[in-house]
């Protein structure tokens, strides 16, 4: 596990589960199309098996926390193998952008999660059997109705698809699928995680926070 490879590997199967997550909140939150009422209901099914989601949630955990090590790692790995000018400018010239940025867009990444957990996630454990889960989503506080969390929700939610598009380049690369007889059906999977859901994120961000307010 603490060859190349291994990091690799763990780097893929961590960013793949992590993907199955995102898919399944985007489902959640394109719920809040359905009103109040549909919303708070989904949510508070959900806090009926909390002991459930807690266990959830720290698998979670322990997959976000050992993708974010692993790429820390392989980055290292990466400026140590490119140390020589030469190496680094001829590197650029033929990766991606998406390669090229894997380190700022997942920083950024990190940095939304956090802010999520630290104010709409926070705010959902403060309700116990009052209170609106959906107006605290759509509100001016730490909800889309505030224009800096919503603009931050666009930028971050662009910068993941922008990062989900190399991540899976890479994951198949190391799984050695990449050039299989599969390779069209992969691709094509994998643009719904790299741009489908990251546009489905952003768009719930840009209703609710502009264009609902426009209107």
């Amino acid at each position: 596990m603490n060859s190349s490879i291994g990091k690799k590997f763990t780097m893929g199967i961590s960013g793949l589960l992590l993907c199955l997550f995102i898919a399944q909140h985007l489902v959640a939150n394109m719920m809040l199309f359905g009103g109040e009422a549909l919303f708070n209901s989904y949510v508070e099914t959900l806090s009926a098996f909390k002991p459930l989601v807690r266990i959830i949630e720290f698998i979670i955990t322990i997959i976000f926390v050992s993708h974010i090590i692993n790429g820390i790692r392989l980055t290292l790995d990466n400026k140590r193998a490119n140390s020589s000018s030469y190496n680094v400018n001829a590197g650029a010239e033929i990766s991606s952008f998406s390669s090229r940025t894997m380190a700022i867009t997942g920083s950024v990444i990190f940095i939304f999660v956090v802010t999520h957990l630290a104010t709409i996630w926070y705010q959902f454990q403060l309700i116990h059997d009052s209170g609106s889960y959906y107006h605290i989503v759509l509100g001016d506080e730490v909800g889309f109705g505030n224009p800096i969390y919503a603009a931050f929700y666009v930028v971050a939610m662009i910068l993941m698809g922008v990062h989900l598009k190399h991540g899976f380049q890479s994951a198949f690369q190391t799984f050695g699928v990449s050039d299989s007889r599969y390779k069209g059906l992969i691709e094509k999977v994998s643009m719904i995680f790299w741009l489908v859901i990251p546009a489905g994120f952003t768009w719930i961000a840009l209703w609710f926070g502009f264009i609902v307010e426009a209107i």
